[in-house]
């Protein structure tokens, strides 16, 4: 610990030496962390899972609860090596701030990540702490692309050289998969019950999807593994929420003048935050398969899928709805979007009239309170979340949120004309510039060929829809079409903020 002064406070580094001075103002672990012992290896120790799964059982440690749950965080990727220093300086520890929309900061120092483990450096290391019996969880936020499955297909990518370098006999594991199922196998020769493997990421079904492709690779290894996997270990799956933008310069030198902390990667969200957990974890004998997280606030229930789809059709589908819109129209910041009562009004008409009717009802949930509170969640200033964030990776994103919504409306006869005009707004934004003749800096996959589309269409306003892998049947329905050509052709010709307008009847 080293002590200096700004303007306003003395600073302290944050490491266990400086917990002491920086208690005095700022929450910090009530828990003696020498007395923690790791049960969770995590893989993909990144800002969301920080600010979510690791706050959730520093919760129950200050509670007295779940000391033997411990985080040992893993990373794999060569920029990983960065948090493995900070990780190693900082004792594990890091500062979480909410920020609010009124401005205030809520700061606390986290506690539950005792350990960090930077695989290639020793990935023995890695696989003997999955190996051991105290570890009875392996999770992960390591983003969609991390699953390795083909974006078309769905199927497992065993041509990946990383793949095919881990199973050739004998050779130290590089990939998430090649670490997790050499420390299964090792479990399994040893007597000791496999540990449950358990998806954080935010994708629809993500238990299934950590299932499917670590028993494929499995099945690459050794088929007879792979069988006794499908039999013994547990994938649940989960819905995670909570908005976590990129940590900034300014957000550590503000945190280092408002609260004295020199913290060389704190993490910042919103204060909203919620977990929808399946209960189905990998029994492990007289030993507990997970924490009491029920304790902390997670929802820990039997079907996490109507709480997934409520998120995915509402929140995610709205990001969309806001951003090719918000951009097109010179906004930069997510929350001056929905500040302004045009685009607020749009998405909450989207969420009640087309994407409500699709879902069925969600226990607990006030549908229309949870629409409102998700546009001011939006709309919170302090977050500073980008609009062009929520742009990247469109062709990922469409598909999966909102095209369902598109696809049962259609089939029931539902409202379709604000989703159609989302999907008009994406190919409009595609076309790499916006309404004030600026380049728009497309971040998708399938940028070259979107884009290359997206300028044909002023001749021929059809050619981005006629991309089945994307939209589907939808430019067989007439009905779709035409709210679509309505809405492309009211973006070319009057403008994203005239379109908006026309459909809201102004």
């Amino acid at each position: 610990m080293t002590g200096s002064t700004t303007a306003n406070t003395a600073v302290t580094d944050l490491d266990t030496a400086g917990l002491a001075a920086i208690g005095a103002t700022v929450p910090v672990p009530t828990y003696d962390r020498s007395q923690v012992t790791t049960g969770i290896v995590h893989f993909g120790v990144g800002g969301f899972h920080r600010a979510h799964q690791a706050m959730y059982l520093d919760r129950l440690m200050n509670s007295g609860e779940a000391l033997d749950w411990g985080i040992c965080g893993v990373g794999v990727l060569p920029h990983d090596k960065r948090m493995k220093d900070v990780m190693d300086a900082q004792d594990c520890l890091y500062t979480l701030v909410l920020k609010d929309a009124d401005g205030t900061w809520e700061p606390r120092v986290i506690g539950s990540i005792v350990e960090y483990l930077f695989a290639p450096d020793d990935p023995d290391a890695v696989v003997e702490k999955m190996a051991d019996p105290a570890t009875r969880i392996v999770s992960l936020t390591v983003t969609e692309g991390g699953y390795n499955f083909n974006q078309i297909t769905g199927e497992f990518d065993a041509e990946n050289p990383d793949v095919v370098a881990d199973l050739v006999p004998g050779a130290l594991p590089r990939t998430t998969f090649g670490l997790v199922v050499e420390a299964l196998i090792r479990r399994r020769e040893r007597g000791v019950p496999p540990f449950t493997v358990m998806s954080c990421d935010n994708i629809q079904g993500n238990g299934h999807v950590a299932h499917k492709m670590f028993t494929s690779f499995a099945r690459l290894r050794d088929a007879e593994f792979a069988d006794w996997m499908e039999a013994n270990v547990r994938f649940p799956n989960s819905m995670v929420d909570r908005i976590t933008p990129v940590t900034t310069d300014d957000d550590r030198a503000e945190i280092e003048n408002r609260f004295g902390i020199r913290d060389a990667w704190p993490v910042v969200c919103e204060p909203f935050t919620q977990w929808v957990l399946e209960e189905s974890f990998t029994p492990q004998g007289d030993a507990p398969a997970r924490p009491p997280y029920e304790d902390a606030g997670v929802q820990v229930v039997q079907d996490v899928e109507p709480y997934e789809l409520m998120k995915l059709r509402n929140l995610n589908a709205s990001h969309q709805g806001l951003c090719y819109f918000g951009y097109l129209a010179g906004y930069r910041l997510v929350h001056d979007v929905c500040q302004d009562p045009l685009f607020a009004d749009f998405l909450l008409a989207y969420m009640s009239r087309e994407a409500a009717p699709t879902l069925a009802p969600v226990p607990g949930v006030d549908m229309d309170v949870y629409q409102h509170e998700a546009v001011r969640r939006f709309s919170n200033a302090q977050v500073r979340d980008t609009v062009a964030r929520l742009c990247a990776e469109s062709s990922d994103r469409i598909p999966k949120w909102l095209v369902p919504v598109i696809v049962e409306n259609l089939r029931d006869g539902g409202e379709i004309r604000r989703s159609a005009a989302i999907v008009a707004s994406w190919a409009r934004y595609a076309e790499a510039v916006d309404e004030q003749g600026e380049p728009i800096t497309v971040v998708d996959r399938l940028r070259d060929s979107l884009v290359a589309v997206a300028r044909t269409q002023q001749d021929d306003p059809l050619a981005f829809l006629r991309n089945r892998e994307l939209f589907g049947d939808l430019i067989d329905d007439e009905r779709f079409v035409e709210a679509y050509l309505w809405a492309l052709d009211s973006l070319h010709t009057r403008g994203s903020r005239a379109t908006l307008e026309a459909l809201a009847g102004r």
